[in-house]
């Protein structure tokens, strides 16, 4: 890992975090020393739970969490989507909170959220994919946008997700408390009634 360094830089100290996810970290981190620009798969649960969402949404999160809120902990783009590191329980939790705010299909039948798309939630009993502590050729999209730089970095909760999300959407749609107009219905001017 080089000496110079960025948000994108992954930290010995921050591939130490990581591998602790691993029951055999060792392993995991000698796999990191011996090939590392080869992704990883590490489990979700006891030490971080991920929020993963389509990058555009993702981003637009982010620009809520880092203008308007507290920013964000460590975040990688894989395969097309973000992976925000969230707190553990967060996987468990944000489900209902999105269910809570009309997130949901309710949401959608109610033309609340329009074409928001679903975050999926990895916790407990889930893996995911993560980046490689140097860029790889296999996956050469893959890349930390935050990398974890300390051996317990800042971990969003369910709460502040749920924030960036529904400041999110707000951007991307029109939330309204009234009905969709009915497109069918005659329309009269009455503006020169007498």
């Amino acid at each position: 890992m080089s000496s110079t360094r960025n948000a994108s830089d992954l930290t010995s100290d921050g591939a130490a975090w990581l591998a602790s996810a691993d029951p055999r970290a060792r392993r995991a981190l000698a796999s990191w020393q011996e090939r590392p620009s080869v992704p990883v798969a590490l489990p979700c649960g006891p030490v971080f739970d991920v929020v993963s969402t389509p990058t555009l949404f993702g981003r637009r999160m982010l620009d809520r969490m880092w203008e308007e809120g507290p920013g964000s902990g460590p975040v990688a783009e894989v395969r097309g989507r973000l992976l925000v590191f969230a707190a553990p329980g967060t996987a468990q939790r944000l489900p209902s909170l999105l269910e809570w705010e009309e997130w949901g299909t309710r949401g959608r039948e109610r033309g609340r959220t329009g074409g928001v798309p679903p975050l999926l939630c990895h916790g407990v009993g889930d893996t995911v994919t993560v980046p490689a502590p140097e860029a790889g050729t296999d996956h050469p999209g893959d890349r930390w946008l935050v990398a974890p730089d300390t051996r317990r970095p800042w971990l969003p909760g369910p709460e502040i997700l749920l924030w960036a999300a529904v400041r999110a959407a707000r951007a991307v749609v029109r939330i309204s408390i009234f009905p969709p107009a009915d497109q069918g219905a005659k329309v009269y001017d009455v503006s020169r009634r007498r």
